[in-house]
């Protein structure tokens, strides 16, 4: 069970002094961070084990223990401030306000916030939303991408809220909500890993676009600096695109469902000049 340690000290002194790294996964931000069965898999996993065998290298520890920690959209950044976790690795938006509050590794994806809905809601564009009741996940930016979108279209939505990215879904599926809006590629997941995938789509418009980072600590540069050069040395090697061709381009679990999701232009760029920016 994790529990708050001491945080009064670098991240890096804290993990030598408990002899283990406590890393926050997500439960289904399919295929960032999700189980596959009873095994934590994913994209953003995948990155943050590969930065994980780095701070082994750094703190020449081989033995240094993993502790993998189920992590929320409402409660990630918490258990960050608080030393629960080290590394917060899911599909977490790097953005100003978060800044604030917790630092940001390079950024590894960037993604397009769309909404889903039904086939037969007669609703095929962002205009359509108007009047209509539109689900986001607590503790995600999408609620302020989806206000934003409707301020400038002087429209108004009523707000509902799931507990996480299945519940929202579900929310839609069963005609409690009219739309979900949430990253593009998260939607994507769901549909093709739902019973009811063939009755849903997404909408062509974005509400925005946002880069994923992993999260970590604010104020402990050193521990940044190997966080960054991991990412950095994966984005040279070419590791980091194999990564994503294995999970947005090829079969994956539990259904060996391929999402087929070309890497886009900005991430190339990202990849190519990695940055921290947020939004």
């Amino acid at each position: 069970t994790a529990s708050a340690q001491n945080v009064s000290i670098p991240t890096l002194q804290k993990i030598r002094q408990y002899g283990a790294i406590y890393f926050g996964h997500r439960e289904a931000s399919v295929p960032f961070s999700y189980y596959a069965g009873e095994v934590p898999v994913g994209y953003s996993k995948d990155i943050c084990d590969k930065v994980v065998e780095s701070i082994k290298l750094h703190l020449h520890d081989p033995a240094l223990k993993v502790v993998l920690v189920p992590v929320s959209s409402t409660s990630r950044f918490l258990m960050l401030r608080t030393g629960v976790i080290d590394l917060e690795c899911g599909s977490t938006s790097n953005t100003k306000i978060r800044q604030q509050s917790v630092a940001f590794g390079l950024t590894t994806f960037i993604t397009g916030v769309k909404a889903v809905v039904r086939k037969d809601s007669g609703i095929e564009k962002i205009t359509d939303l108007n009047g209509k009741a539109v689900v986001t996940t607590a503790g995600t930016s999408s609620e302020r991408l989806v206000k934003n979108a409707m301020a400038a279209r002087k429209l108004t939505v009523f707000a509902k809220y799931g507990r996480d990215h299945s519940d929202s879904f579900l929310q839609v599926v069963k005609k409690e909500a009219d739309a979900f809006v949430i990253d593009d590629a998260i939607l994507a997941g769901l549909i093709a890993n739902s019973t009811s995938g063939d009755s849903m789509k997404l909408l062509e418009e974005n509400f925005g676009f946002e880069p994923y980072g992993i999260s970590m600590r604010r104020d402990d540069p050193e521990f940044k600096t190997v966080v960054d050069n991991s990412l950095r040395a994966m984005m040279k090697s070419g590791e980091m695109e194999a990564l994503y061709n294995k999970w947005f381009m090829s079969p994956i679990p539990p259904n060996n469902t391929n999402l087929q999701i070309p890497m886009s232009e900005a991430l190339k760029e990202a990849i190519r000049n990695p940055t921290d920016a947020g939004i």
